[in-house]
């Protein structure tokens, strides 16, 4: 199965994006499509016998464009549209006060009067409305192309209104000019220029604040430089990023950024990774250490080989992972989404009941048109439409500032139900930074050979305690040895053979597993109450040393766990680790509910069982043992190192490691979900107050609409629900 986003021209409003949507769908080949409005775009995941040459003629058999596969990047080609406003502005300005100068009684242009020269009155008002027309081919055009596909939208409903409007009026013109003075009241032109206006404007004014809802994800492809030092025989070279091949050996000198992801071969330095993680606090890097492009070299001369490029890049992950989540759809937009799909034709429908019903009423023609016109300008799908992905858009664009990294919209609704956190001790709850603190030494080996033993084995292993051994050997500056038949013991520990002879290396269940006496439980005892995790080794069946590791306490564990309490969520924590050691660290940071000796899949059976008493569970690892149990919870988090983006098996990816980042994503799902609901209300309270009012049902109590001001209704009401939306970006 393949999946790829497409930029999509076309699309004005919610009734656009739902036909294309559900057009989509239909067609064989494709498992799933998702498209969003706001970025103007589709998440489409196809079988391997479609190409995108099919995909993208499914968009044009829709009635829209695809302008290929969707890139975030900084447009070259000047908007002119600013400009084109202020032109038709002050045409505008011009047209009404030749049209209504009389009624505010305001001095009038003496031969455009309208009782003195009809004529002249009229066929000034329709020169003047000629460009608006023009102006407004593009509603017209998508209006008539979209009702011949059957997905009639925002822009048929205009068409249909501004047309029947103009036509009218130019019937009365014709009429004047037959000497018929009397139909010169009912010329209509202004309004429908204003119609038009009004609509251009407000999307002018849609498109910019748009525009400002992906500055998150703009900001992370600009990081990027251009360009990048090599080394070659002859001394440094500089190429565009594009020429840069995997293996290269690059240069990174003091304030320059890394071109590409690589490892360090040479020299080392701190460098600055904020415009990634989202945190100002810089690391050191030295030899073997991951760098990442984009992160600036803020001390020393560097010498790293580049390892990801282009599309394989943190960046790039980070930007398609972003994109694909603004493109997925949170269950409370199902609601508006099938609202929006009936919205257009029941418009269309109203519409012509109105036509109708004022005819057989007897109502005047000019009174009839304007009703008709008034209740396909006023109603408005887009603020129904924008209501969700707007605001999702914008929250999950926060959320990559700030290093939380989203991989579905449907996370930002679930964590605002989040009531219980289930967390992993090492690598979570603690840095995951072991050290070997002690040794109890049962054989005739030094300390450094047993060390340099479990450090060979558990070089093999991804477990955060091997890295308390192989950081052992790596500093002493000593060699591997030769480990032979590998295998990892989920929850207990590993096995492997060096020089024929068989080492156990893990927890005390291996004693159980093995049926090893265990005659050394005191020495575990004392280990575990200075907060040491115990870790056995045995050579040949005989027990030849007990090591203790300690993990150092993340600085601000206990200050999240207590945050998260007083949001009223319960915290859990469960460990591999022996229980005395757990409750240690439990105790430390201020969790009373802990599980220890917990195997992988004994994790994902507490989760599920919490699931099924109808608790939401967000269960955060460290990605290596907690992988079912993240994919489990309802919304899995995964604290991790940037480079492990593609390979993590959770929602949700924190890059900065920092645990209060738990706490953002809570609030800021929770304000989402409040700005999601209030623009939902007001797109629904504005379409029944307005349409019943467009209709003329509440004429005996002075409340009236002409279509001059339903278009303006209609823009405020859009432009309402994207500057509400906007407010999350705070």
């Amino acid at each position: 199965m393949k999946k790829i986003i497409l930029k999509i021209e076309g699309m004005s409003c919610s009734a656009c994006s739902n036909g294309l949507e559900k057009y989509l769908n239909k067609q064989d080949g494709i498992s799933a499509a998702s498209v969003n409005l706001v970025s103007s775009s589709a998440l489409i995941e196809y079988e391997d016998n479609i190409t995108i040459d099919d995909l993208n003629r499914f968009v044009s058999e829709a009635g829209f464009k695809s302008l290929g596969e969707y890139k975030i990047e900084k447009s070259l080609i000047k908007d002119n549209t600013k400009i084109y406003l202020i032109i038709y502005a002050i045409l505008l300005i011009f047209l009404m006060y030749i049209s209504m100068s009389h009624m505010l009684k305001l001095p009038q242009i003496p031969f455009l009067n309208m009782k003195n020269y009809p004529t002249n009155y009229g066929l000034s008002l329709f020169i003047l409305t000629i460009p608006f027309l023009v102006f407004g081919f593009d509603i017209f055009k998508s209006g008539y192309k979209n009702l011949i596909h059957k997905t009639p939208n925002m822009d048929t409903l205009v068409t249909l209104g501004v047309l029947s409007s103009f036509l009218y009026s130019l019937y009365n013109l014709v009429m004047v000019f037959l000497g018929n003075n009397m139909y010169v009241e009912n010329l209509y032109f202004e309004g429908t220029a204003t119609i038009i206006f009004f609509i251009k404007l407000g999307r002018y004014i849609d498109k910019q604040a748009k525009e400002k809802t992906n500055t998150a994800i703009e900001g992370l492809v600009q990081i990027t430089p251009e360009y990048a030092l090599i080394k070659t025989k002859d001394g440094e070279k500089q190429l565009t990023i594009d020429e840069v091949k995997k293996g290269d050996i690059l240069i990174c000198k003091p304030g320059m950024k890394f071109a590409v992801d690589g490892i360090i071969s040479k020299g080392e330095a701190h460098t600055d990774e904020s415009f990634i993680t989202g945190e100002s606090v810089s690391s050191k890097k030295a030899i073997n250490d991951k760098v990442l492009a984009g992160s600036i070299n803020m001390d020393g001369y560097i010498e790293y080989k580049a390892e990801k490029i282009g599309k394989n890049s943190t960046i790039s992950e980070m930007v398609k992972l972003v994109l694909e989540a603004q493109n997925t759809k949170p269950k409370i937009s199902l609601l508006a989404d099938k609202i929006c799909g009936y919205f257009v034709p029941s418009i269309m429908l109203i519409a012509i009941i109105t036509l109708i019903v004022y005819l057989i009423l007897s109502y005047p023609l000019n009174i009839v048109i304007t009703r008709f016109v008034s209740v396909l300008v006023v109603a408005c799908p887009c603020a129904l439409g924008l209501a969700t992905p707007l605001a999702c858009v914008i929250s999950s664009g926060v959320c990559a500032k700030k290093g939380l990294l989203i991989k579905s919209s449907e996370v930002l609704e679930n964590a605002s139900k989040i009531d219980t956190i289930v967390f992993d001790k090492t690598g979570t709850l603690t840095y995951g930074k072991l050290k070997v603190s002690k040794i109890i030494n049962l054989s005739k080996h030094k300390n450094e050979d047993i060390l340099k033993i479990v450090g060979s084995i558990e070089n093999n292993s991804s477990h955060p305690i091997a890295t308390a051994f192989t950081s052992y050997i790596k500093e002493n500056n000593l060699k591997f040895d030769e480990v032979n038949d590998f295998k990892n013991m989920n929850g207990i520990g590993v096995y492997a053979k060096i020089n024929k002879k068989e080492y156990y290396i893990g927890n005390s269940k291996i004693f159980k597993k093995f049926k090893i006496e265990n005659m050394y439980s005191n020495y575990e005892d004392d280990l575990v109450k200075d907060e040491n995790s115990v870790v056995y080794v045995i050579e040949n069946n005989k027990v030849i040393a007990i090591i203790g590791v300690k993990d150092i306490i993340r600085d601000n564990a206990k200050k999240v766990v207590t945050s998260l309490q007083k949001l009223g969520i319960d915290v859990i924590m469960l460990s591999g680790d022996n229980e005395k050691t757990a409750k240690l660290i439990a105790k430390s940071v201020g969790i009373k509910n802990v599980k220890a000796n917990m195997l992988p899949k004994e994790k994902t059976d507490i989760i599920k069982k919490l699931e099924l008493e109808n608790k939401k569970v967000m269960m955060v690892g460290d990605g290596i043992n907690d992988a079912i149990a993240l994919e489990t919870a309802t919304i899995g988090v995964s604290v991790s190192s940037a480079t492990d983006i593609a390979a993590s098996s959770s929602s949700v990816i924190l890059m900065n490691d920092n645990l209060e980042r738990l706490v953002d994503l809570i609030n800021i799902s929770k304000k989402t979900f409040k700005i999601i609901k209030e623009n939902l209300f007001w797109a629904f309270f504005y379409n029944l107050l307005m349409i019943p009012i467009a209709i003329g049902l509440f004429t005996h109590f002075g409340l009236t609409l002409n279509p001059m001001f339903a278009s303006l209704a209609m823009t405020i009401s859009s432009l309402s629900v994207v500057f509400n939306s906007l407010r999350l970006r705070k």
